[in-house]
Order: structure tokens, then C-alpha cells, then sequence
């Protein structure tokens, strides 16, 4: 067998501990630094993957800093509203010829009588008066078809002292400029 001269490493301090091709023994605690890399791998992967279910899918996941944010709901434009008739005598609103029918929605007998009567007696030309096709209207509105003729829907529900005011096309109701429908909700309506 050859024998090889002596170098500077085969004569090593026995307090080094040597083991093999010149290793020194292991260093404790180094398996705790894997796992501590291996939980720091995880949390950002799971994060990202929170982040990517949240952000690019759109899902709430109820976790605060993945939250979708809201979308702003646009604020409505005030629409502007005409100031109502409060004299249908008055010369300028009599040349538009505004006329008015009273629809009687509701159970109480007669009531569309009693109200066209007393819009006639204010001033307002009352061309007809008849019962509803329906007695189970709520609510007293006005109805007009020519948005001119808000000014004069309001006028009438001043007169009236309850209702609301609706546009609606011209073939609903043809027969007059402005189309009242009493509801229950009229004083005097049972």
C-alpha cells in the first residue's frame, strides 16, 4: 500500500473535533432557521393568494385589509321643479287651457263629485269626473303628460292639500291636461 508524506492537516488540535473530509461537527439550532424560512415562505404565499382571490376575483373575505372597496353610488342631480299655479283665474293660465279630470280610486260613493266640485270652485276647469277602474289607490296623485305642465300639477295638488304629481306618456290618460286619482289616503275617503 503507498503511504503518503504528512501534510499541515494531519495534524489537527483535538479540540476541533474533526470528523471526516475535515468537517466540523453541526451547529445546534439549525434546524429552526429552516423552519422558520419554510412558515415565512408560506405566510407571504398565503397572503398573496388572499390578496389575489380578493383584488382580481372580487370576493369579501371579511379580512379588513382584503377588502374590496365600495363603489361610490353617484349622487342624484336635483331635478329642478316648477314653483305651482296657485291662481288658475290668472290670465297667462287660463290662455293654456288646462283642464282637469277627477278619477274617484277609492270605495267612499261620490267622492270625485265632491272633489271636482271644489277644484271648480278655486278656479280649476273640471271636464270630467268618474270612478276609477280600480277602487284600492293608496295614494292621491296627479298625473300630467307635458312636463310644461308640472307647474300646473302642483298647483292642483296645493288645491287638493295632499298628493303627488307623476309624468307619464300622453295615452294614458288622453281625455284632460291633468288627471287627478283620489286615493284612501284623501281626507273624507273611507
Amino acid at each position: 500500500m503507498a503511504s503518503y508524506p504528512k501534510d499541515r492537516f494531519d495534524q489537527l488540535p483535538d479540540d476541533l473535533k474533526r470528523i471526516g473530509a475535515h468537517r466540523g461537527p453541526k451547529k445546534g439550532g439549525g434546524g429552526w432557521v429552516v423552519l422558520a424560512w419554510c412558515l415565512l415562505a408560506t405566510g407571504i404565499l398565503v397572503f398573496g393568494g388572499l390578496y389575489g382571490v380578493s383584488k382580481y376575483l372580487g370576493v369579501d373575505l371579511g379580512i379588513p385589509i382584503f377588502a374590496v372597496p365600495a363603489t361610490p353610488t353617484p349622487t342624484p342631480t336635483p331635478t329642478p321643479t316648477m314653483d305651482p299655479i296657485l291662481d288658475p283665474l290668472a290670465p297667462e293660465v287660463v290662455a293654456r287651457q288646462i283642464t282637469v279630470t277627477v278619477l274617484n280610486g277609492t270605495t267612499t260613493s261620490g267622492l270625485q263629485t265632491t272633489v271636482g266640485t271644489s277644484l271648480g270652485t278655486v278656479g280649476w276647469v273640471v271636464n270630467g269626473m268618474a270612478k276609477a277602474s280600480t277602487d284600492d289607490i293608496e295614494e292621491t296623485t296627479v298625473y300630467y303628460s307635458d312636463p310644461l305642465n308640472e307647474d300646473a300639477a302642483r298647483g292642483v295638488v296645493v288645491s287638493l292639500g295632499i298628493g303627488k304629481i307623476r309624468l307619464v306618456p300622453v295615452e294614458t290618460f288622453p281625455g284632460a291636461t291633468l288627471t287627478v286619482v283620489l286615493g284612501s289616503d284623501y281626507p273624507g275617503a273611507g
